[in-house]
């Protein structure tokens, strides 16, 4: 079993994934911002849950904002598990409203957030896994990258950021036997904390501008909730059992991508010829070999 580190561990994904792992057998440290003040129930919760089932389970403080915090979580698991064989890059937050009334200040935070948190905490993490030469970086990502749907223009932005830093880091990992896997899923209303959470733009005035496009804006969750069917469960228990399912494969058995779309959108056949074709330029350009996994 693996010892693994997950981001953005207080709800959602990060948080059912957590505890998916942990009850699959594996050492899990959970992590989030304030883990003894904004999250300490939590927290709290995380330790009952640990100690009642007998898992493997610990908490950690993790502020992706931070490359002193994203350091010393990663020291802090390697200190107590003795290693650190995996890391679910799993944080990151919603913006929903105008892009122009985001300032540049709200699209650099976000992004600082969801894309730059992301490498922060490779930086931390990827010394440890080339020096024992194995471990996998599995990131959440999202099939929005591709449907872009309107009023999210932040965060489609700061998703395909996500996704092409995840790309382009697994060319040099795989180099010292480094798995990249990445499981995009499909639009969730349910479950999560994203559209209940989301920041709005800081531009009042911009915003007053498109006031007569308020009610499209208004009914965005419910709008993307109309595209499940209705007998679909869209359940994010479904995409925890998938990233547990993924971390379970032998190594080198690993997929590049994993969607897990509830809406039914034909991603998975966009990003399948996406990656055949982005493999066969990288291999025309003389590096096939930074797409093999190296021993």
């Amino acid at each position: 079993m693996s010892v693994v580190l997950i981001t953005g561990s207080s709800t959602g994904i990060g948080n059912l994934t957590a505890k998916t792992l942990a009850r699959a057998g594996h050492t899990v440290f959970a992590s989030m911002r304030g883990i003894d003040a904004r999250n300490a129930d939590v927290t709290a919760q995380f330790h009952e849950l640990a100690e009642k089932e007998g898992l493997d389970l610990h908490v950690v403080e993790l502020d992706v904002t931070s490359q002193a915090s994203a350091d010393a979580a990663v020291k802090a698991v390697v200190d107590r598990a003795g290693r650190l064989d995996v890391v679910v890059q799993n944080a990151g937050h919603l913006y929903v409203g105008y892009v122009e009334a985001f300032t540049d200040e709200d699209l650099a935070h976000l992004i600082d957030i969801n894309a730059i948190g992301a490498h922060r905490v490779n930086r931390a993490a990827l010394p440890y896994l080339r020096e024992q030469r194995s471990g996998t970086l599995l990131y959440v990502g999202s099939t929005i990258i591709v449907t872009t749907p309107p009023f999210l223009g932040p965060y489609v932005a700061s998703k395909a950021a996500f996704d092409a830093l995840a790309v382009v880091t697994s060319y040099e990992a795989a180099q010292f036997g480094i798995e990249t896997s990445i499981v995009m899923p499909g639009a969730i209303t349910q479950g999560t904390s994203h559209f209940p959470n989301a920041s709005r733009a800081s531009d009042a005035e911009v915003s007053a501008a498109y006031a007569f496009l308020d009610p499209l804006v208004a009914r965005n969750e419910e709008a993307t909730a109309s595209l499940m069917q209705p007998d679909v469960d869209q359940d994010p228990q479904v995409v925890a059992d998938e990233i547990t399912r993924v971390l379970g494969l032998p190594r080198g058995r690993k997929p590049f991508r994993s969607v897990v779309d509830f809406t039914a959108a034909g991603v998975d056949h966009v990003m399948a010829f996406s990656d055949l074709t982005r493999e066969a330029f990288v291999t025309r350009m003389g590096f096939g070999e930074t797409l093999q996994l190296q021993d």
